[in-house]
């Protein structure tokens, strides 16, 4: 052996930068429940929120849908993840009605039980809307110091990013909050906010300005084909323009501990008999699309939208237990199989099995959940 202690320590010195880089930009997965979806409801329209379980229950009488634990589900917690809506759901109004809208939320949301996780989407940080995006978040906080998301929306470059945080510390200083308390994700509607000017990928540019503070990426679906000038006949979640961003969003966000989230489909499940199934049978199979590709949230605009979300995200994860169970249990026994497993995998596997649970689509993972803990660490 050629090499001394000095080599080992010059090398050291040389990327102790980088290190420190990598982890701080690549922490790895956010601990802690990921919500299955998030239900966009207009601000002026949030007191119907507390209905949506009764609301997608009776949309399943005149079907066959065999599966209670659907509908245990729905009784228990129809609605994960709530966002009070004063952006393209709730439009432009006085300053005098979006105040009134503003308090008028924070009020329904403190009174009575809430979902799991909530968070209020404002207006873009575009020069028509920035004066009321910050109004409706400043009079937000000081009616409601919860928990909650701050979702930005039509984002299109860095200096958006950066201003929201520099806003973020202002507010936390201002109402007595904890330093990084704020959080917000970042919503992906314009194709700039994917390839820059310059030529490159502006959303993992968008990431680091965020400063940590970046909860997770949006996929717009709707907002996104439009500008990227497709018809609106062939917009949609599985058009390739939406492949192609969601492909860079999540080899950006990958390891930072930003979440993903797709998009929705604006195809509602109601008219005709045979209107409803073909809507739930597009939800369901863009729900199993988004999950297989690595995207384990996406948007529901309809309450009968919900029976199909936790009907796919279900049968999603049982369809894959015994299979994950099976090549945990070889890899940790070091047994020979027909896949070589990899530690990477071995996490992936893990993670797998703790989102199922987490969902509810799973009451056994085959291991403890502190061994799956271990695991994808």
């Amino acid at each position: 052996m050629r090499l001394t202690e000095d080599d080992y320590a010059e090398l050291d010195v040389r990327l102790a930068d980088h290190d420190a880089f990598l982890k701080s930009r690549y922490p790895g997965e956010r601990p802690g429940r990921q919500p299955v979806h998030t239900v966009y409801i207009p601000a002026d329209k949030l007191d119907g929120f507390r209905e949506w379980g009764e609301l997608a229950t009776a949309a399943m009488t005149d079907f066959p849908w065999p599966a209670e634990d659907v509908r245990a589900k729905l009784a228990r917690e129809p609605i994960e993840d709530l966002r009070v809506d004063f952006e393209d759901g709730y439009g432009i109004r006085p300053d005098d009605q979006e105040d009134e809208a503003v308090r008028r939320a924070a009020g329904i949301l403190a009174d009575g039980p809430m979902p799991p996780f909530v968070g209020v989407r404002i207006k873009s940080l575009e020069a028509g809307t920035r004066r009321r995006a910050l109004r409706t978040l400043d009079l937000f906080l000081s009616s409601y110091q919860d928990a909650f998301v701050i979702t930005l929306p039509k984002v299109s470059g860095t200096d958006q990013v950066s201003a929201m945080v520099t806003l973020c510390e202002r507010l936390e200083r201002s109402y007595g909050l904890a330093a990084g308390a704020l959080r917000f994700e970042i919503q992906i509607e314009l194709p700039a906010a994917v390839l820059g000017a310059d030529g490159t990928a502006t959303v993992a540019r968008l990431i680091t300005a965020a400063d940590g503070r970046c909860a997770g990426l949006h996929y717009g679906t709707y907002d996104y084909s439009a500008a990227a000038g497709i018809a609106a006949a062939y917009q949609s979640m599985e058009h390739p323009a939406a492949d192609h961003a969601k492909a860079v969003m999540q080899a950006a966000a990958a390891q930072t501990g930003v979440r993903l989230s797709d998009g929705s489909t604006n195809i509602l499940p109601v008219g005709t008999p045979a209107e409803i199934r073909s809507a739930w049978e597009l939800h369901y199979r863009l729900v199993r699309r988004s999950l297989e590709r690595g995207f384990y949230q996406g948007w529901d605009l309809h309450p009968a939208h919900l029976p199909t979300r936790y009907a796919a995200t279900y049968a999603f994860f049982r369809d894959g237990r015994d299979a994950a169970v099976e090549r945990l249990h070889r890899y940790l026994a070091r047994q020979d199989s027909g896949i070589a497993d990899e530690p990477a995998t071995a996490r992936a596997l893990a993670g797998f099995l703790l989102r199922g649970l987490d969902c509810g689509a799973l009451t056994d993972a085959g291991l403890p959940r502190s061994d799956l803990l271990v695991l994808t660490r």
